[in-house]
């Protein structure tokens, strides 16, 4: 169940990443296509879809940064082990 719940995790990681990319990419377009309303509605979607990933990865998962902390203690966002640690256990 452990590797199902990670393998759950890292899938919805990449779409978070997945999801902030395309935002970016839209974002860069935009600064040398100021005008194309497309890409602006693209953009405007592709961040709302992103936040909404986000949203439930944190919610499941926890925060993805410090920022993103509700805790008193935001220099203790993470409580889990980090990538690496997992790695050699």
């Amino acid at each position: 169940m452990a590797d199902y719940n990670e393998n759950s995790k890292r899938e919805k990681l990449r779409q978070v990443q997945e999801a902030d990319f395309l935002a970016l990419d839209l974002q860069l377009y935009l600064n040398t296509h100021p005008n194309c309303i497309r890409a602006l509605e693209q953009y405007t979607n592709a961040v709302k879809k992103a936040k909404e990933i986000r949203n439930e990865y944190e919610k499941e998962y926890g925060p993805l940064t410090a920022g993103a902390s509700s805790s008193q203690t935001p220099w203790q966002w993470i409580k889990n082990p980090w990538t690496w640690d997992k790695e050699r256990s």
